[in-house]
């Protein structure tokens, strides 16, 4: 897991709404929700890395569908 988050997302939580930064608190890891709690890193760098985080699975889930699509039409 990162230590930081990188300035591009940072960006993007700073963007986020109260409602949507709750939100992706309440999905975070918990290694992450401890480093906010024993106050190693703000709210703002635990949300930013947890958006990177999503956005990585998500980049690989689209990635074996597409897989997965492109064998079952070879069949």
């Amino acid at each position: 897991m990162r230590k930081m988050p990188s300035d591009e997302y940072l960006e993007k939580a700073r963007l986020l709404s109260e409602e949507e930064t709750e939100r992706l608190l309440s999905r975070t890891r918990s290694k992450l929700l401890r480093r906010l709690e024993n106050e190693k890193m703000t709210a703002l760098e635990v949300v930013a890395l947890q958006l990177e985080i999503e956005d990585e699975d998500l980049s690989e889930w689209r990635e074996k569908m597409a897989e997965m699509r492109k064998k079952s039409k070879a069949k």
